[in-house]
């Protein structure tokens, strides 16, 4: 009950989300190719997640079914972005980046696609369920991220930061003198005004 609690919120913030974001969605070039990539992951990770939990809270045996056709209908999602994204011309990082994270996601509906045939063949079987559970955290975590990414929130990584640090470090080793304060009777760096008094 939680879970689909959690995962009908979700789903409600991530339209706002969209709907703030509309011009960036209704442009052209691969920065809003992305940006609709970015959109449609975190809403099919979101909606696999609902499916899975509203399903669950239904007497009987549903959860294998749910989770066997919720990962096609993903797989499917997934593979058109993929598509998508081979498309894009010129490749760079952030292209690369969303590419591997769509593997990824590929990767968590393929396993939910077994688990679920799993529990469709042995309903009996916890590891199965224990299993669906786990890849729908999955789903909410990787919909939390896509959706900040999707309204342009900071960004702020471990390799991010240690570039940052030694490009600063080496640019104070090739200019040494730029954080020096200038000393009594130097002439003023040009371009600075005259002194007045």
């Amino acid at each position: 009950m939680a879970s689909a609690g959690a995962a009908g919120a979700l789903v409600g913030l991530l339209f706002v989300a969209i709907s703030v974001t509309t011009d960036r969605l209704t442009r052209e070039g691969v920065d809003a190719q992305l940006h609709r990539i970015r959109a449609e992951a975190a809403l099919t990770a979101f909606t696999n997640a609902l499916a899975v939990s509203l399903f669950a809270l239904v007497p009987g045996e549903k959860i294998g079914g749910t989770a066997l056709a919720v990962s096609i209908v993903g797989i499917g999602f997934v593979t058109a972005s993929l598509l998508s994204l081979i498309r894009l011309r010129p490749w760079h990082w952030s292209v690369v980046r969303d590419g591997l994270f769509l593997v990824g996601l590929v990767a968590t509906f393929v396993i939910q696609l077994i688990q679920g045939a799993e529990v469709i063949a042995h309903p009996g079987d916890s590891g199965a369920v224990n299993t669906i559970a786990i890849l729908v955290v999955v789903c909410f975590l990787v919909g939390v991220g896509r959706s900040w990414e999707l309204i342009g929130g900071p960004s702020i990584g471990l390799s991010q930061e240690v570039t940052a640090l030694i490009r600063g470090h080496e640019r104070g080793r090739n200019h040494p003198g730029d954080d020096q304060p200038p000393t009594a009777g130097s002439p003023p760096p040009a371009g600075s005004p005259p002194a007045v008094g």
